[in-house]
C-alpha cells in the first residue's frame, strides 16, 4: 500500500516539483524512471536475500530505507538530489515488496491465502485511487515536498506493526550463498529491459536504440540462463524455475498488467486530449475500475475457495479482455455510464486475476523460496505496465493528440491491447484445476518453533 500510494501521488506532484526546482522534462521523467529501474532490477535479488536472512529483517530495512529516502527527497535542494534519492527509494522498495508476500505465506496455509491476498489487493486499489486526491490536497496546501513527508509516519507505523507481530519462523538453510555473478546478470538484464521499454513511447520500436536495447536484453537473458543452469547455487532455484503453476501465474500477471496499463495510458490521453475533460472528470470516468478492484477482490477470494485457480484466472482474463474491447468502442458520444461500465468490468477482472495469480504464486512456492517467488511476481507486475504502455505507443496512442479526428483514435489501439491480453488465457489453462489444499495437507513451508519476530505483511 505504501509503494502504491507513493507511485500515484507522485504524478500529481511532478509539475510543481519541476517548477520549484527548475527541472527539465527529461529530469522530471527520471524521477520516475530511476525508481522503476532500481526496484524492478532488484526484486528477485531482494527476495533471495529474504529467503536467506529472514523476510521480517528485509521488510524492516526496506521500510526504514523508504521512509529515510522520502525524508531526504522532501529536503532535496535540487532535482539531481531528487533523482538520486528516488533510486535509493527504489532499492528500498525492492527490499520490502517480496517480504510482504513471503510473510503472508508464512502466516497462512495455502487454502486460507485468498482472504489476506484479497485484503492486500483491495489496499493497493484504495491506495492507487486515493493517491491523486491526497496528492492534490497536499500539493495545494503545502507544496510537492509534502507528498514525500507523508511517507515518513506511514513507514514508522509499518515498522511498529512489524515489531509488534510474532509469527512462526521457517527453517532456513544458510549454506547456499547468494550467487553474485548471477545476481549481476539478472539485474543488468532487467535494468536494460525496463529502460528500453520505457523509452519506446519517445523513440518507437524500430529506432536503433530500441533495437539495440532489445538485442542486449536477449544476449544478457541468454547468458543468465546459461549461467543459472551451470552454477551450483542458482539465483532462481531449479525448484522455482520448474514450477509450472508459479511460471503460469507470473505470465498471466505480466500479460494482464500490460493490457490494463496500456489501456489506462490510452484512455487517459483520449479523455483529456481528445474529449478535453479536466483531471477530475477523467478521474471520475476511471473511478469504477478502482471501486470494482476493491470490491471484487474479496469476491474473488471467495470464488477461489470453491473453484480452481484455472477457472478463476480464465474468468478474470476474459473479463479484462471484455472491458478493454468495450472501451475500444467508446467515442465522443459515449455516456459516462457506458464508459464507467467498461472500466468496472476491467476492474472486476483484474481483481480476480490479482487474487488468483498472487495466491497461486505464493501458495505454490517451493519450501524456503517464498521470497524469490515473491520477487519474481513483483518483477512481472513492474515490467507489465511498461510493456503495455510501449505497445500502446507503438499502435497509435501517440496520435491521441490529433483532435481533428478523435473518434477512431482509441479503438485500434485498444483492440490490439485486448488481443495481447487474450494471450493470458494460454497460461491460465496451466494453473491447477482444483481449489487450494486444505490446511493440514499443505507442505509448501517448513515451520520452525514459534516465538521469534518475523513481522507482519503490511
Amino acid at each position: 500500500m505504501l509503494v502504491a500510494l507513493d507511485g500515484t501521488i507522485l504524478l500529481i506532484a511532478q509539475p510543481s516539483l519541476q517548477h520549484d526546482l527548475g527541472a527539465s522534462p527529461a529530469q522530471v521523467q527520471w524521477t520516475s524512471t530511476g525508481y522503476l529501474l532500481a526496484v524492478t532490477s532488484l526484486l528477485v535479488v531482494a527476495g533471495r536475500l529474504g529467503d536467506r536472512y529472514g523476510h521480517a529483517r528485509l521488510l524492516l530495512i526496506g521500510v526504514l530505507g523508504f521512509g529515510a529516502s522520502s525524508a531526504g527527497i522532501a529536503l532535496a535542494p535540487s532535482v539531481g538530489w531528487v533523482i538520486g534519492l528516488r533510486v535509493t527509494q527504489g532499492v528500498s522498495g525492492a527490499l520490502l515488496q517480496p517480504a510482504t508476500l513471503a510473510l503472508l505465506r508464512l502466516a497462512y496455509a495455502a487454502d486460507r491465502l485468498g482472504t489476506p491476498v484479497a485484503i492486500r489487493t483491495s489496499s493497493i486499489g484504495v491506495a492507487a485511487g486515493a493517491g491523486p486526491v491526497l496528492g492534490g490536497v497536499l500539493v495545494a496546501q503545502w507544496g510537492w515536498r509534502a507528498v514525500f513527508w507523508i511517507n515518513v509516519p506511514l513507514s514508522l507505523l509499518i515498522v511498529a506493526l512489524t515489531l509488534a507481530s510474532r509469527l512462526p519462523v521457517p527453517v532456513r538453510s544458510r549454506s547456499q550463498p547468494l550467487e553474485l555473478r548471477g545476481a549481476a546478470l539478472l539485474t543488468a538484464t532487467l535494468a536494460v529491459l525496463v529502460h528500453t521499454l520505457a523509452c519506446v513511447p519517445a523513440r518507437g520500436w524500430t529506432a536503433p536504440p530500441t533495437v539495440l536495447g532489445l538485442l542486449a536484453v536477449a544476449c544478457l537473458a541468454g547468458l543468465f540462463t546459461w549461467y543459472e543452469r551451470r552454477t551450483t547455487h542458482p539465483l532462481v532455484p531449479h525448484a522455482v524455475a520448474r514450477s509450472l503453476p508459479v511460471t503460469a501465474a507470473m505470465a498471466i500477471l505480466l500479460i494482464t498488467t500490460a493490457g490494463l496499463f496500456g489501456t489506462l495510458f490510452t484512455a487517459t490521453f483520449y479523455l483529456q486530449d481528445v474529449l478535453r475533460l479536466n483531471a477530475l472528470s477523467c478521474g471520475l470516468h476511471v473511478l469504477p475500475l478502482t471501486v470494482l478492484m476493491v470490491l471484487g477482490a474479496p469476491v474473488a477470494a471467495t470464488a477461489l475457495r470453491h473453484f480452481s485457480p484455472r477457472r478463476c484466472a480464465t474468468a478474470g482474463t476474459t473479463l479484462v479482455v471484455m472491458g478493454i474491447a468495450a472501451l475500444s468502442r467508446s467515442g465522443p458520444t459515449s455516456t459516462w455510464v457506458v464508459m464507467g461500465s467498461a472500466f468496472a468490468v476491467l476492474g472486476a477482472g483484474f481483481a480476480t486475476i490479482m487474487v488468483t495469480a498472487t495466491g497461486t504464486v505464493v501458495g505454490d512456492a517451493p519450501p524456503g523460496y517464498a521470497g524469490v517467488v515473491g520477487g519474481l511476481k513483483q518483477t512481472a507486475m513492474n515490467i507489465g505496465p511498461t510493456l503495455g504502455i510501449a505497445i500502446a505507443a507503438a499502435t497509435g496512442a501517440s496520435a491521441i493528440g490529433n483532435r481533428a479526428a478523435p473518434a477512431p483514435v482509441m479503438g485500434p489501439t485498444l483492440l490490439v491491447l485486448a488481443a495481447v491480453t487474450a494471450l493470458g488465457l494460454l497460461p491460465a489453462i496451466l494453473l491447477p484445476s482444483h481449489p487450494p489444499q486444505r490446511a493440514g495437507t499443505d507442505t509448501t513451508e517448513t515451520i520452525g518453533a514459534p516465538g521469534q519476530h518475523e513481522g507482519c505483511a503490511t
